[in-house]
């Protein structure tokens, strides 16, 4: 922004008109603002870049939440429009919910009637069991997290704890204790792993619950008190409350993460199928750029992470111990440069294609992992290539990446191509 201590009035990138404040988080602050083109209102999400280079987690939540917006596309999901920068700012331009919070909406009530949330209710079955059937678990719903917009129509945002289904370890289960104190399910503080579409239906019978009593089931000043009443499932149901949400929210609040009821059970249930609602079948966008060309495509954050000099490759479980070697352009086919790792490589090394055409794993005959070669849509004609490897490895492995790697990038990047590595 022109001015980053007054935005009132200033238009950022020629593009929006920067308006009220939002809202002041720890890591960012969040304005209204007005498409000048179009007229519509969205809301913008200022971030630090020096924030994301000095927090590593922070910037692992940052670059998740935009990956996971990327393939997310629901009536009930807030949108992500585009993400810009500046010599010092990053900006998410999102979707504006104009109603604000729905925990707004339940203070000036106390609560809701039951035919009133059964509508939101519904709404967030249907955005969860849209994340869930694309591999995401959001892990962080609340009401603070759940927006409605100027049709009454819920929202749900804030996807920076999400987990995507390359985080599940061997065991099959999440391992990382993430969530708010009094919506965080029980098998979760166990530590012990935990599936993720349980936590969150755990996390939606609290909101449920919530909505419909006007408190929350779980809740106590001493965190130590807290977390043993969600860990024994000791909360009571308030007099006015049918008996059919009573019955639904026992089996969301099922502190055996086994028996606890499912989304698509959620669906049959009798309190929220009432009427004979079904489920609309939801028409989403198709999966943006690598759904249509077979493999990951590169957004405007990893642009902006590419001309900063900030690394954020090694932020994923399938990157731990890998370090950024380099990048470059390419105008060749991603299949043409697969198989030319394959032909430099030799048998000595394995290389396992990455799954719609991505790239490669280089291993050894034991299975160790010896680089990552990654390919990216940059636009219809030009790839980026990253190449990865372990910061130590022996002699060979040094040679291999000398004598053929380094010479196979400089082969990818010839003529008309520029190097974009750091």
């Amino acid at each position: 922004m022109a001015n980053e201590e007054s935005t009132n009035g200033v238009v950022l990138f020629g593009k929006y008109e920067i308006g009220r404040l939002l809202g002041v988080g720890a890591s960012a602050k969040v304005y209204h603002a007005t498409n000048i083109e179009t007229g519509k209102s969205v809301a913008v999400k200022v971030i630090s870049k020096k924030k994301l280079i000095n927090n590593g987690e922070f910037a692992a939540n940052i670059e998740r939440e935009i990956s996971i917006l990327r393939r997310l596309h629901h009536p009930n999901i807030i949108d992500l429009f585009e993400v810009l920068a500046s010599k010092s700012k990053i900006y998410f331009v999102v979707e504006f919910a104009e109603a604000g919070e729905l925990y707004e909406e339940v203070a000036k009530k106390e609560k809701l009637t039951e035919d009133h949330a059964r509508r939101y209710f519904r709404q967030l079955i249907s955005a969860v069991k849209h994340c869930h059937s694309r591999g995401v678990f959001h892990r962080d719903l609340k009401l603070d997290n759940l927006l409605l917009d100027e049709n009454d129509n819920l929202k749900v945002t804030d996807f920076g704890l999400s987990a995507v289904k390359n985080q599940i370890r061997p065991d099959g289960l999440l391992h990382t204790v993430c969530g708010t104190p009094s919506y965080v399910a029980p098998e979760i503080l166990a530590k012990k792993g935990y599936e993720g579409a349980k936590a969150d239906v755990w996390s939606c019978g609290v909101v449920l619950f919530t909505v419909t009593a006007g408190y929350l089931p779980f809740n106590d000043y001493n965190v130590t008190v807290l977390y043993r009443k969600i860990y024994r499932g000791q909360f009571r149901f308030p007099k006015w409350m049918s008996c059919d949400l009573k019955n639904l929210l026992s089996r969301m609040l099922d502190t055996n993460p086994k028996t606890r009821i499912s989304v698509d059970e959620i669906l049959e249930d009798p309190w929220f199928s009432s009427g004979g609602y079904k489920l609309d079948r939801v028409l989403v966008k198709s999966q943006m750029e690598e759904s249509r060309t077979g493999f990951k495509s590169l957004n405007a954050f990893d642009l902006i992470s590419f001309s900063t000099g900030l690394d954020m490759s090694g932020m994923f479980e399938e990157n731990v111990g890998l370090s950024l070697v380099e990048r470059v352009v390419s105008a060749k086919l991603p299949e043409r440069i697969v198989k030319r790792v394959e032909e430099v490589v030799g048998t000595k090394v394995v290389v396992k294609r990455l799954k719609n055409g991505g790239g490669a794993r280089l291993e050894g005959q034991e299975g160790n992992l010896i680089a990552l070669v990654v390919i990216y849509q940059l636009t219809e004609e030009l790839v980026v290539v990253e190449m990865k490897k372990r910061g130590k490895g022996d002699e060979y492995n040094a040679q291999l990446w000398k004598n053929k790697l380094r010479p196979l990038l400089v082969e990818l990047a010839e003529k008309q191509e520029v190097p974009v590595s750091r």
